[in-house]
């Protein structure tokens, strides 16, 4: 039996949960590490401080990274599925 990238057990798929991790986690860690996080809402737009807008950007940055590991390992699990 061929080995499909992202199985359970590969190479492919470890590294694709360690990002997921990885990700998430700095995306949560850009959040909540500022004292200023809970004075300001993602709605602020009349005025939101360089240094708050950049964290605010950088965790959106990160989470996308984490849903792009997470649609790329449930399309690999998919294409696992006609082989069981």
């Amino acid at each position: 039996m061929e080995a499909v990238p992202g199985a359970l057990g590969t190479s492919a798929s470890l590294a694709l949960r360690l990002g997921q991790t990885v990700f998430s986690a700095a995306s949560l860690l850009f959040m909540c590490l500022d004292v200023e996080f809970y004075s300001y809402t993602s709605f602020s737009s009349t005025y939101c401080p360089s240094k708050i807008c950049s964290r605010y950007q950088l965790s959106a940055a990160m989470a996308f990274m984490s849903w792009f590991l997470s649609f790329a390992s449930t399309l690999f699990n998919l294409w696992l599925l006609p082989s069981l």
